[in-house]
């Protein structure tokens, strides 16, 4: 809603403007009002103080990386650029001399800075009170953007995002996530195109001082006007921390101690295990037509109990069978038929009404073609027969 979007006003603080503080201290950036926005809305904070950030990192301290001689280009420094809709990375090999480095920056490029706090006690500092502060790692990058240029592709990122803004000025578009897919997602998106974005919820210039957060899943990117050079630094925060991640470790781990402490879950599965699950135990269907309409209809039924089984995947729906088996144990990878959607319900029911024969003409497709074109198609790969010969011998 429009509350989560309005600025804080011009005279809020938010604990110390300077220097890093122990843990019990309120932290420096990081108001209050930003935790009930935690993972719903982004949020700007004015602060109307170009000093607020004085110390932590600065053009200066990102020159004294440089030449301390242990910043490598792909390692720890990223050279890129975004124009005319194409981004590009400008990565030479080895270390990152300061004279290349500026001289890609004269030329348009932006500069980012992977994990500062290789370089920067302070900002060392600062991260390991958030960490502690969020119960979850706490990283940073920091961004050297040269005036009228933009550095990044629209996308959307995994972590938690606070854009705390140290130096200049630069401008923001956030946009909310396009589907239900991308709120809080586990994973950092490609490079967006403008078309493939809507209006943005929020679009703001932010100055020396200020900062904006923004949750996993709403796409960003930000900007340099012509008379402004920025540098900010994002800290991030709750990358693969949520309650799938954490499942993801846990189950394996107990059900490892489940197999090893409960002999009930070393006990072999029971024969007919497969009768009772998944759709070969469906409820069986009503016959479509008369006894008398089936006798003027071939009869078919599969080939032999479990010799199919059906699975809705992310690719599609698919049909695996077994009458094509490798003789040698997994020299091949198991057979499938990927099916049209429209199909399950006539593969249904030639799971329920094994070991019935049914005719082809009760397969609830939606034509006569979809039916004789479905039973072609399963009897050629052996998965049906018919009751009676097609061919006389």
């Amino acid at each position: 809603t429009s509350t989560h979007l309005k600025p804080a006003s011009a005279g809020s603080r938010a604990g110390s403007p300077r220097g890093v503080h122990p843990p019990e201290t309120p932290r420096p950036g990081f108001s209050p009002r930003v935790r009930p926005h935690a993972k719903r809305a982004p949020l700007l904070v004015r602060r109307g103080d170009p000093g607020y950030y004085a110390g932590l990192f600065s053009t200066a301290d990102f020159e004294a990386a440089l030449r301390g001689g242990e910043v490598h280009f792909g390692t720890h420094l990223d050279v890129t650029s975004y124009a005319e809709g194409v981004r590009e990375t400008h990565n030479p090999s080895g270390r990152a001399l300061p004279a290349v480095v500026w001289d890609f920056y004269q030329n348009g490029c932006s500069l980012r800075l992977l994990s500062p706090q290789t370089f920067s006690p302070t900002v060392w500092h600062f991260l390991s009170i958030l960490q502690e502060h969020f119960g979850s790692m706490a990283g940073a990058n920091t961004y050297l953007t040269p005036p009228g240029t933009q550095g990044f592709a629209p996308h959307y990122d995994d972590i938690e995002a606070f854009v705390l803004q140290l130096e200049g000025k630069k401008h923001w578009r956030v946009y909310s996530p396009r589907t239900d897919a991308e709120v809080l997602p586990q994973f950092s998106s490609a490079n967006l195109t403008q078309a493939e974005l809507g209006e943005p919820v929020l679009e703001a210039v932010l100055e020396a001082g200020d900062l904006l957060y923004f949750p996993r899943g709403f796409i960003h990117q930000g900007d340099c006007l012509p008379d402004a050079h920025s540098l900010h630094i994002t800290v991030s925060s709750y990358q693969r921390n949520s309650w799938g991640d954490l499942l993801e470790k846990l189950l394996p781990a107990a059900l490892q101690m489940a197999l090893e402490e409960d002999v009930e879950y070393r006990q072999g599965l029971p024969m007919d295990y497969l009768g009772y699950m998944g759709v070969a135990n469906s409820d069986a269907r009503d016959a479509l037509l008369t006894q008398s309409e089936k006798a003027q209809n071939t009869e078919v039924r599969l080939l032999r109990h479990g010799v199919i089984r059906l699975c809705n995947e992310e690719a599609g729906v698919m049909l695996y069978y077994t009458t094509e088996n490798s003789r040698v144990y997994h020299k091949e990878e198991p057979k499938f038929l990927e099916i049209d959607p429209e199909y399950t319900d006539s593969i249904e029911f030639l799971l329920s009404s094994y070991p019935n024969h049914v005719s082809v003409n009760t397969l609830p497709c939606e034509t006569l073609e979809d039916k004789i074109s479905l039973a072609t198609l399963l009897f050629e790969k052996g998965i049906l027969t018919t009751k009676k010969p097609l061919v006389q011998v």
